[in-house]
């Protein structure tokens, strides 16, 4: 009774486990990528809906940058790294920002990488660390890993404002002549501005000022407000997403149609039968004693060859060489000598079983009754000299 009770409270809490194992849900990592989509720390929903919210014209682009419209003031390319900015998007920037557009591109981390096409336009090269900085937090805490940087230029965006917080990382270098330093800490570069005919370009290292976490610290909402009131301020959403997998190649379809034609084939092979089924065939194996008889038939059908004759002496000699020493030399009369002198066996039953021999061998044929009779006295020979003659 004891162990049952003990069992089952072992079982209620393995289901109480499972159970609350069950209902608990693991959340999803936060998204890294700045998009107006993302509500994480890095995302970039929390200014998009400011804007929107406090009626500026804001908008999203989900298609390629191959033709801006002429109402749009600025440009924002927040990080892309899903899709490459293409030649043809580079040349239709470049179109806009001398027409009196702005292009606010915050760069990747990973220089040379993500967007080769529009880093060379720009002339992008990776800069020096930022220094850790707190200037203008009311304490380390606040942002945690950034870094603030003084505005060096009050240009354009930048008029009235004075400290920015980014994150604590490599800034950049522009290598173009007309492009100013406007704003960094130390020797490093956090913005640069390039004025391109009657617009300008401004590169920020990193996504750090759109992103949700660092958007109220210091000056850095200030930016972005000073942007929109300019007009039409489009968000590029394109090259965030990741490129579509590449087709299939004709290869691999032509291996795919083969394997199906094979499994076709095999299929119709071992499912369609050609014919009715035929009974099993039952094999009856011989025995041994019709082996005995078949041989015994082909003795009786055989003739008896002359060549066995001469085997019986030579076979009764070899046994008188082997038992009693007598050479296979020596001739009929002296082997039949030494017979009966070592072996007691009477010479004249040699000399009378060999004289039967030859007869027999000088007959055209030899009938198998002679084969027989003198095999007969042959063996009786061969019995005495082995000393079993006369046992029953």
């Amino acid at each position: 009774m004891r162990n049952t009770r003990t069992v089952a409270v072992f079982g209620v809490l393995i289901a109480l486990a499972l159970a609350v194992g069950l209902s608990t849900r693991t959340d999803a990592p936060d998204s890294p990528v700045p998009t107006v989509e993302n509500t994480a720390p890095q995302g970039a929903r929390a200014l998009y809906l400011y804007l929107r919210e406090g009626g500026r014209a804001v908008d999203t682009r989900l298609t390629p940058l191959d033709a801006i419209a002429p109402e749009v003031r600025t440009v924002v390319l927040a990080a892309p790294e899903g899709r490459p900015v293409t030649e043809d998007e580079v040349t239709e920037l470049e179109r806009f920002v001398r027409a009196g557009g702005t292009l606010v591109y915050l760069s990747t981390r990973e220089l040379g990488k993500h967007q080769p096409a529009l880093e060379a336009w720009l002339g992008l090269e990776p800069g020096l660390m930022m220094p850790a900085s707190s200037q203008g937090l009311d304490s380390t805490l606040t942002d945690v890993g950034g870094t603030t940087v003084d505005v060096w230029l009050p240009v354009g965006p930048l008029q009235g404002l004075s400290r920015l917080r980014v994150s604590q990382d490599r800034g950049l270098r522009m290598d173009h002549e007309d492009a100013v330093p406007v704003a960094g800490h130390g020797g490093s570069v956090a913005i640069w501005r390039r004025a391109l005919g009657a617009g300008e370009v401004y590169v920020l290292a990193g996504a750090d000022l759109v992103e949700n976490r660092r958007l109220e610290l210091l000056d850095n909402l200030r930016f972005w407000e000073t942007l929109a009131a300019r007009g039409p301020l489009l968000f590029d959403e394109y090259h965030h997403e990741l490129l579509p997998p590449p087709p299939f190649s004709r290869g691999i379809w032509v291996f795919v149609a083969q394997v199906l034609a094979v499994g076709l084939l095999y299929t119709v092979s071992r499912g369609t039968r050609f014919g009715a089924p035929r009974p099993l065939r039952v094999e009856r194996h011989r025995s041994a004693l019709e082996y005995v008889r078949s041989m015994g038939w082909l003795m009786r059908r055989a003739k008896v060859e002359k060549e066995l004759l001469p085997e019986l002496d030579h076979a009764l000699r070899q046994q008188m060489q082997e038992r009693l020493g007598i050479p296979l030399a020596l001739s009929d009369a002296d082997a039949a000598r030494l017979l009966e002198q070592d072996g007691g066996i009477p010479a004249s039953d040699y000399l009378e079983a060999k004289a039967d021999l030859t007869r027999t061998q000088a007959q055209p044929t030899v009938a198998p009754a002679d084969y027989a009779r003198v095999a007969r006295r042959y063996a009786h020979l061969e019995r005495a000299l082995a000393g079993r003659e006369g046992r029953a």
